[in-house]
């Protein structure tokens, strides 16, 4: 009498983090870190999509929040076994916390939210009592 064997297939979530000066060079540093690591694994829309969100979300972290102890943001990205792609950004928090705004056709900041809405499927903010994390999922 044969056995009859049962063979999963299970495909695993892929994850990276790197911690970057809470300074605008930051930014460069961690959309540089992102598209290194994900150049092969993802297409070069999506990946331009996820350095241009990461890059965002670090700008408004050095402008609008306070750093994480030694004075640094944690960037984090993974591959879910659903295929998505999430990107958080952790820093100190603010006060006032993340919100979009309208900017005017001649405003020099003030859209770093709406660029992050339009390339983000979804996209959120966590606290917990060291700070705060915003973070988008690409699909």
């Amino acid at each position: 009498m044969g056995r009859l064997e049962s063979v999963s297939t299970t495909i695993a979530e892929r994850a990276w983090c790197v911690v970057v000066p809470h300074h605008p060079r930051g930014a460069h540093v961690a959309r540089h870190r992102l598209a290194d690591e994900l150049e092969s694994l993802v297409g070069a829309d999506r990946l331009a999509d996820a350095a241009a969100i990461a890059a965002e979300l670090v700008g408004n972290a050095v402008r609008h929040a306070a750093p994480l102890p030694g004075d640094v943001i944690r960037v984090a990205w993974r591959l879910l076994a659903s295929g998505d792609l999430e990107i958080r950004v952790t820093d100190g928090g603010s006060p006032a916390g993340p919100q979009m705004r309208v900017a005017g056709p001649d405003a020099i900041d003030g859209r770093g939210l709406t660029i992050v809405a339009a390339l983000a499927d979804r996209w959120g903010v966590e606290r917990d009592g060291l700070g705060q994390c915003v973070w988008a999922a690409i699909a």
